[in-house]
């Protein structure tokens, strides 16, 4: 009998029993971080799929979370999670993950095998069932700091683009935050968009995912750091200490990322995400699909 019946589902026939990964075992610095080459492997039940990572970004997120740093009660373990809950140790972290998909569970087409996917790092559905709040990957649940990793299949997007796994693997976190944002804001082609913190993740995914809209953008960072947003937008401020920006540039909508937000964007916003910055397609028309992307946002 193949692997594939044996797990009760449908996989590639060489997959391991065991994996290597990196556990986080508690809250604090690096030395919480295990590497290990004992993991077992993930198996997917209904719903979902088995990812082969192969590029797994570290986000500012991950770091936070070892910390302790979402706790209302000043680094307190009882609610450090995304949910306000405990963590349950040891967890394998990694927000931003790239992969394959080399087996799914029951319900999910086996012709998804062999797609290349980014992961959403939101997520809506877990162990079969809708959460009544959204986890998040590495947080609530294990992440991309392994050699596999599982999700439910609708958090699986396939990709198709000349892009590098690596590159991709810096999309997830940074980038539907970023969409979250505009979506909110309702940014079209006729908006000029001021973005702060430009330089950073959240702020140059802004400032690029603004541009697919057709909005004028001005990048915001500092005079160490322009360089790095030569050609990505169509201005871009010297300073960050001018006060009154939309009055002298005219702006119609601001987006402040030099401080974490935790916007992460829902579905509708991650298939915009995809659409507009991983495939060269154009960006989808400002017209009734925008407002219906909106409304499933919030």
């Amino acid at each position: 009998m193949d692997r594939g019946r044996k797990m009760g589902l449908s996989a590639v026939t060489d997959m391991p029993e065991v994996m290597r990964g990196v556990h986080l075992v508690g809250h604090g610095g690096s030395e919480m971080l295990q590497f290990r080459d004992d993991v077992p492997v993930p198996r997917p039940g209904p719903g979902d799929v088995l990812i082969r990572v192969a590029a797994a970004g570290v986000n500012n997120t991950d770091i936070n979370t070892r910390l302790a740093w979402y706790s209302k009660k000043d680094g307190a373990g009882e609610d450090a999670s995304w949910s306000g809950t405990p963590l349950a140790f040891p967890r394998i972290q990694g927000i931003d993950v790239c992969g394959e998909i080399v087996a799914v569970g029951p319900g999910v087409a086996a012709e998804r095998i062999g797609e290349r996917v980014l992961v959403e790092p939101c997520l809506r559905e877990a162990n079969g069932a809708e959460l009544d709040q959204p986890w998040f990957l590495g947080s609530e649940c294990d992440g991309g700091f392994a050699e596999y990793c599982r999700v439910a299949a609708r958090h699986a997007w396939r990709v198709d683009c000349a892009l590098t796994d690596v590159e991709l693997a810096s999309f997830p976190c940074s980038y539907s935050t970023a969409e979250n944002m505009l979506v909110r804001a309702r940014v079209t082609a006729s908006d000029r968009v001021l973005v702060t913190g430009a330089s950073g993740g959240v702020g140059s995914a802004a400032v690029q995912l603004a541009k697919a809209r057709g909005a004028e953008v001005i990048a915001a960072t500092s005079s160490a750091r322009r360089r790095r947003l030569s050609g990505s937008s169509e201005r871009t401020v010297r300073s960050r200490d001018r006060r009154s920006w939309s009055k002298h540039w005219g702006v119609t909508a601001s987006m402040s990322c030099s401080i974490w937000s935790r916007a992460i964007s829902g579905q509708a916003s991650w298939k915009f995400c995809i659409r507009a910055v991983a495939t060269p397609s154009p960006a989808p028309s400002r017209g009734r699909s925008s407002r219906w992307m909106f409304a499933r946002s919030i």
